[in-house]
């Protein structure tokens, strides 16, 4: 082959050499920038098969009464007709605008209610701040308890007692009457007046 006929093959496939690397390099980085955003979750998912756990599970509910529920958690133990939960969150809505939001350690979800434990808390947008060792929310009506003890921290002070009752007037009808926060056994208020804010001169 002489010199000439070299060359003429060099400059056809010298090029096409070249972009054969180019498209390499390219499908490599694409294909490992793809990966690097997909997201992995730290599971033990042999674990988890085996102990029957549920990983990040999410119920939520609507009561007859027009109350929407949202509970979310890291992981959940299903059982019979119930289930037991870690990390809890509760929404809890009302038609007429009033939330609360509550989490707890643990909790678990049977027929009718949703009971969060191991120490409570319990924030309302009314401006009520609800600390106890036990709280449960009704599935079918808009009505939440704590039976153990409870501290809060309200927009006038400082209240303890040994019950706690959320839940619409029982004189009116349950869908349009207002929520009631009633405190029973044993109430004691620290009230605390609002400062009055400066005059102007």
């Amino acid at each position: 082959m002489t010199r000439t006929r070299i060359v003429r093959w060099l400059r056809v496939l010298l090029p096409l050499a070249a972009l054969a690397m180019l498209s390499t390099m390219f499908l490599f980085s694409r294909q490992s920038d793809v990966e690097s955003r997909i997201p992995y979750a730290e599971v033990d998912a042999e674990a988890a098969a085996r102990e029957g756990r549920i990983v990040a599970p999410e119920y939520s509910a609507v009561t007859e009464d027009g109350v929407q529920l949202a509970l979310r958690a890291a992981q959940a133990v299903p059982g019979n007709g119930t289930g037991a939960a870690r990390d809890l969150r509760l929404d809890w809505e009302r038609p007429d605008g009033l939330r609360a939001e509550l989490t707890a350690p643990r909790g678990d979800v049977a027929e009718g209610r949703v009971s969060l434990d191991g120490g409570v808390t319990m924030t309302t947008s009314s401006g009520w701040r609800i600390e106890a060792r036990r709280i449960e929310a009704e599935t079918v009506a808009s009505v939440v308890t704590a039976d153990q003890g409870i501290q809060a921290r309200a927009p006038f002070g400082e209240l303890r007692a040994g019950r706690m009752r959320l839940a619409p007037d029982p004189a009116l009808d349950a869908a349009e009457a207002p929520a009631i926060l009633n405190f029973s056994d044993g109430v004691r208020l620290i009230y605390q007046p609002p400062v009055p804010s400066p005059r102007t001169p």
